[in-house]
C-alpha cells in the first residue's frame, strides 16, 4: 500500500533551520579549535560536548518524525529510495572529503552515514505501536552503555558502537547509541498523528508570513547546506589562521 505525498510543516522546517544553526555554531568553534585559535579542548569538552549531542540528537530525531510523516501510512517507495540516494551519496562524498583534507580523522561514519542507514532499520517499526518503538529507543540506550565489547574493536565493526577503544574521527554517530533518536522520532512522529498534533501544525500559519518562508527555508534545503557549510567555515578559518592572525 502507498500513501499520498505529505504536506511540509513549516514547524517541523524551523526546527531543522534551529538545529542547522546549532551544528554551524559547533562547527565553527570546532575549526578555531583544529587550527588552534582555542584551547584544545574547547569543542569537545564541558557545554560545547552536550550542545554537539543535542543537535545531533535533534537531527535524528527530526529524521525519524519525517519517517513516519512521510511513510507512516504506506510506504512511499519511489519517494523514499529517491531520498535514500541523495543521503548516501552525500555520505559517500564527505567519507572522499575528509579522507583527502583530515585523513588522520577522515569520516567513515558520520551523521550522513548514520541517516542513511538508520532510515532503512527504522522502516519496519513504522508498523509497530508507538510504545514499543520508543521502547526499542531505550533499549538502544541501555545496551550502549552496558553491551560495549573488546570483541567489537575490529575496524569494520566500529560503526555499531559497541567498541571499547577510542574511534579517531571528526563526525561519528555509531547504530548504539545514535539510532534512539531516530526510533524515538518515529515513535513521537505516530503518537503526534493519533493526538492531531501534525494535522494542527499543517494549518499553521494560515497564511506564511515572509517571516516564516525565511525561517523555514534552511530546513527545507537542509542537505546541501549541510554539505556546504563546513567546507566554507573550515576554508575561512585556515585562511585566517595562516595569513591574517
Amino acid at each position: 500500500m502507498t500513501s499520498a505525498p505529505t504536506l511540509r510543516i513549516a514547524a517541523l522546517d524551523m526546527a531543522r533551520t534551529a538545529a542547522l544553526l546549532g551544528m554551524a555554531t559547533y562547527h565553527f568553534l570546532y575549526d578555531l579549535q583544529m587550527f588552534g585559535l582555542v584551547s584544545p579542548e574547547f569543542a569537545v569538552s564541558g557545554w560545547l560536548y552536550w550542545h554537539a549531542r543535542v543537535v545531533a540528537s535533534s537531527f535524528l530525531g527530526l529524521v525519524g518524525v519525517s519517517l513516519w510523516l512521510a511513510h507512516g501510512q504506506g510506504i512511499r517507495w519511489p519517494a523514499f529510495w529517491h531520498r535514500w540516494l541523495k543521503v548516501a551519496a552525500a555520505a559517500a562524498l564527505v567519507t572522499l572529503g575528509t579522507r583527502i583534507a583530515l585523513p588522520e580523522a577522515w569520516v567513515f561514519f558520520g551523521i550522513l552515514h548514520a541517516i542513511a542507514l538508520f532510515s532503512l532499520l527504522a522502516l519496519p517499526f513504522l508498523r509497530l505501536p508507538w510504545p514499543v518503538t520508543a521502547a526499542a529507543g531505550a533499549a538502544v540506550i541501555w545496551a550502549s552503555y552496558t553491551l560495549p565489547s573488546d570483541a567489537m574493536n575490529a575496524p569494520l565493526l566500529r560503526f555499531i558502537g559497541l567498541h571499547t577503544e577510542a574511534t579517531w574521527t571528526v563526525d561519528f554517530e555509531p547504530v548504539f547509541p545514535w539510532l534512539a533518536p531516530v526510533l524515538i522520532g518515529v515513535a513521537l512522529g505516530r503518537l503526534g498523528t493519533r493526538i492531531g498534533l501534525w494535522a494542527m501544525l499543517a494549518k499553521w500559519p494560515a497564511q506564511a508570513t515572509r517571516s516564516v518562508r525565511l525561517a523555514a527555508w534552511p530546513g527545507r534545503h537542509s542537505l546541501i547546506i549541510y554539505l556546504l557549510h563546513q567546507p566554507i567555515l573550515f576554508g575561512l578559518i585556515g585562511l585566517y589562521a595562516r595569513y591574517l592572525r
